[in-house]
């Protein structure tokens, strides 16, 4: 009989990333562009993900930019690659962070560029033609994706990109250890905003509702609020940026010990999902409006013990790679 012991799931997960390292070697010198100054704490997640990445592998941050305080005119050294965040945000539904991430395409064309994972959605075939117009026309780019349906889209429209599949950046962080007993029972961790399910609302009625804008009171929303309106100003920007960088800290811990009240936890948050399996935490996830819970589920985390999928859920609005016939091989 074998005695030997099979990786636990999330441990491979993590190990995944590693690859990452053949674009951003150690010891690079780097600017992080586009990470979250707000109050989606599966962004934060995403974050401290990627700074523990950094840290562990010697990667130089010489410069962090957020939609806040980034603009067109910044000196990049030759000898730094730019990293962009990784997340759900690639696409036309969230238009801010896309200009970011094609403002630094197009200007920056002598410079290594890499998108850390993201899933990519757009609603309209014209907007992903055009992005992928200026992608197409830049040397040294790197995206990676978190699921199959992105690669899809990016290895038929980013023909000229170099596309590699790997999981969210928020697995860098397993294990966290939760030393707090569950004294309730579940927690029904649904969205509110544009990717809502509509069939979530019809799956449970009792439990505790929160999503991320509710985890955080009015007065750390606040908080929030003022630290992002200092990074638009010079004077303030570096102790705001300080200041985020703490703070998003006890976001952080304030929503894992939240989760940790509960014995199971029941989300249509992709990011509900992962914390959940960061924590070792039975949870179920519902889908999304448009497929990107379900698609990371079946590519990454479906062999995590503790994390099951709500079959009963259905996406209502797939990728618009969908709606025609691809020419790409997965």
């Amino acid at each position: 009989m074998s005695n030997v012991q099979r990786i636990h799931p999330m441990d491979e997960l993590k190990k995944r990333l590693e690859s990452i390292l053949e674009v951003i070697p150690s010891h690079s010198k780097i600017y992080y562009i586009d990470y979250p100054v707000y109050s989606n704490g599966g962004d934060i997640l995403i974050m401290k993900g990627a700074e523990s990445f950094f840290k562990s592998n010697n990667i130089r941050v010489s410069a962090r930019y957020s939609v806040h305080d980034f603009h067109e005119n910044i000196l990049i050294p030759d000898d730094h690659i730019i990293v962009l965040s990784g997340g759900g945000n690639f696409g036309d539904l969230y238009d801010a962070h896309q200009n970011v991430r094609e403002s630094i395409v197009k200007n920056y064309p002598r410079h290594r560029v890499v998108i850390l994972p993201q899933t990519i959605f757009y609603k309209e075939e014209s907007n992903i033609q055009k992005t992928a117009t200026l992608f197409n026309q830049h040397k040294d780019l790197h995206l990676y994706v978190r699921d199959e349906s992105s690669l899809q889209l990016a290895t038929t429209y980013f023909q000229h990109c170099h596309v590699k599949l790997l999981p969210d950046m928020a697995h860098q962080l397993w294990p966290i250890e939760v030393k707090r007993t569950p004294t309730r029972e579940e927690l029904l961790f649904f969205r509110t905003d544009i990717e809502k399910n509509v069939e979530q609302t019809q799956s449970k009625t009792d439990g505790d509702y929160l999503d991320w804008p509710t985890l955080y009171n009015k007065y750390e929303r606040k908080l929030i609020y003022y630290i992002s309106k200092g990074l638009k100003k010079p004077v303030s920007r570096a102790i705001s940026q300080f200041i985020w960088m703490k703070y998003s800290d006890y976001l952080v811990h304030k929503a894992v010990r939240c989760f940790s009240d509960y014995r199971m936890i029941h989300t249509s948050r992709l990011h509900g999902h992962i914390l959940s399996c960061l924590m070792a935490k039975p949870n179920l996830l519902i889908d999304n409006s448009y497929g990107k819970n379900s698609g990371y589920y079946r590519i990454w985390t479906h062999e995590v013990n503790t994390a099951n999928m709500d079959s009963s859920s259905k996406a209502s609005s797939p990728p618009v790679a969908k709606y025609r016939e691809s020419t790409a091989t997965l």
